[in-house]
Order: C-alpha cells, then structure tokens, then sequence
C-alpha cells in the first residue's frame, strides 16, 4: 500500500529516533524514496517543529536535535511481545516489576496489548533460583556514580552476616546470570572487588573522582575476579594441554597454565561441592586435585556417588 506524505514523514520520525546519524542515502531506502523525497520529508519535519540536525563529515547524517519532544513511544508487537518475555522470569511477587509491565501492557494498541496481556496469561518459566533482584534505587545510585565517574562509599553484608563500610571506584554493573555485581576498586583491599549489589545496605556518591582502566571489559573482569578469593583454594593438574582444556574452564573456576605436557589450574571457591560436581564433572579429561583438602573431599564424594550408581 503507497505510503501518504505524512505517514513518511512519521516513518522519518522513527528512523532518526532508532537511529541517529542516518543519512539521507539510508533514509531513502529505508522510506523508499528518493534522496530528494528523503529530505522533503525531514524538511515537514522542522516545520512541524521538530528540530532535526544535520551532522557534516564522513559519519554525518540527521539527528534529533536535544530536548526535541516526542510522541508517545509506539512498540511493534515483536517488540512489545520481547518485554513480556524478558521479564517473564522475575521472581514471583515481585509487585514492582509486575506493575510496571501492566502499565506498559495498558498502554499498547489494541491489537499488540492483546498480544502481549495473552503472552502473560499464559506463558511460565521457572525462575532461576540463584538469581537475586537488586534494589532498584541502589542500581541507580550506582550507575548514576559509575557514570560520573565519582567515588562511593558502601555498607556491604557479607555473605555471613557481617556489615562492613568501604570507600570504592565503581568501575561497571554487570549483570551475569540473574545476578547483578559493582565491579570496582576497593580502597581499602587496595584491589579488585566484585560485589553482589543485591547485598548492598546503602550506597552515597563522594565528590572524589575516581578513573576505571583504559580499554576495560566489565565483564571479561568480572569472570576472572569471581575466581579470586574465595575460602577454599584449589589446584588441578590436567592431563591434556591448555588449548583443550580450555574451553571447559568457565573463568571463575580460576586460572589455566601450561604445565609440561598438560596444564594447571589455580583458583579457588565457597563452594567445594559445586566445583566437584558442576565444573570438574564436566570436563572431559582426566585430572587430579593437587591441593585443596575441602576440593578432594568434595571429588572424592562425587566419585563414591557415581561408582554406587553403578555398582
């Protein structure tokens, strides 16, 4: 069906919305037009008062311009049908998040609402049960210090009980498999820290600065930090080399080095059981457990329970 002028023009909207910096080649294509036809439309747009910047050089284009307001946000039905499914594994109860989605659902069309309300209705998962929500006004709090590049000051419970202030550099939140972490720098460790921000009592931005490492991968640290500095050390000696082991190594199990003709692996962890019968289990070449009295045990109980199977 031919589009009318103001239906493109409205199509011109949503493209500089989604993307800024689109050019007028790109819009034509996008709007199947012409290059001409592309900018008469951006020029309805600025009369209608919408003003549109054009960006010179080689990564030019159209934008928004700041402060430009907008009509009411319009979601297709994949996309609204994608945020039902994104939080369909919220833990149960959680009123907060189970309001939020209602009023989005409320707002739709009302062809997609149906959609979306249906997907709700009548779709389950089962919520991963190491998952764990963060308070939402630490979260913010958090990246609102990340962002700005200021020092925090957190009160921190430790796994035991414990509460604990420190001054930190935020550097990232990272979200990793339902769990949401600050990795920072801990002033008073003078080192590395991942902490769980679910277990965050209170967070206070500092006017002190602070700068994160250049060319720094949050996540890439993360997974290496969560290996570091748990109760147990481990150490496992494979017989098989670094290139083949490697893949079956998740970064917290620790740290894999060449070793003569096979490879070691150092790390340690809080929870021997899980190391034995979750990761070590899975790696499919013979190994031996070199110290780490609470990983032997933990092994040990995982081969007794597979021979028994058997027997």
């Amino acid at each position: 069906m031919e589009l009318s002028p103001t239906a493109r023009a409205l199509r011109t909207l949503e493209i500089l919305q989604n993307r800024p910096g689109t050019t007028a080649d790109e819009l034509a294509r996008r709007l199947g037009v012409t290059e001409r036809a592309a900018r008469r439309y951006v020029g309805i747009l600025r009369e209608a008062g919408i003003p549109v910047e054009s960006m010179r050089g080689p990564h030019g284009g159209y934008r928004l311009g700041r402060g430009t307001r907008l009509p009411p946000i319009v979601f297709s039905q994949a996309e609204a049908l994608i945020l039902v499914m994104a939080v369909l594994d919220a833990p149960p109860g959680d009123e907060l998040l189970a309001g939020a989605l209602g009023k989005v659902i409320r707002a739709l069309p009302e062809g997609i609402g149906r959609h979306a309300a249906a997907l709700r209705e009548h779709a389950a998962a089962a919520s991963d049960p190491r998952s764990a929500r963060p308070d939402p006004g630490t979260v913010s709090t958090l990246v609102a210090a990340v962002a700005a590049r200021n020092v925090a000051l957190l009160t921190y419970r430790g796994e035991n009980g414990t509460e604990w202030t420190s001054e930190v550099d935020p550097w990232a939140v990272v979200v990793r498999h339902g769990r949401w972490y600050l990795l920072c720098r801990s002033h008073r460790a003078d080192a590395i820290r991942t902490y769980r921000i679910d277990r965050i009592r209170a967070v206070e931005q500092t006017h002190q600065q602070c700068e994160p490492p250049e060319g720094l991968d949050p996540v890439a640290v993360l997974e290496e930090n969560l290996g570091k500095g748990w109760e147990f050390a481990t150490r496992v000696v494979f017989e098989a080399p670094v290139g083949k082991v490697a893949p079956w190594i998740r970064p917290p199990m620790g740290r894999l080095e060449p070793l003569g003709d096979g490879c070691v692996l150092v790390g340690s962890t809080r929870n021997p059981a899980m190391y034995a019968g979750e990761w070590l289990a899975n790696v499919p070449f013979d190994f031996r457990v070199e110290s780490g009295p609470e990983l032997r045990d933990a092994v040990a109980e995982v081969a007794a329970r597979l021979t028994a199977a058997v027997s």
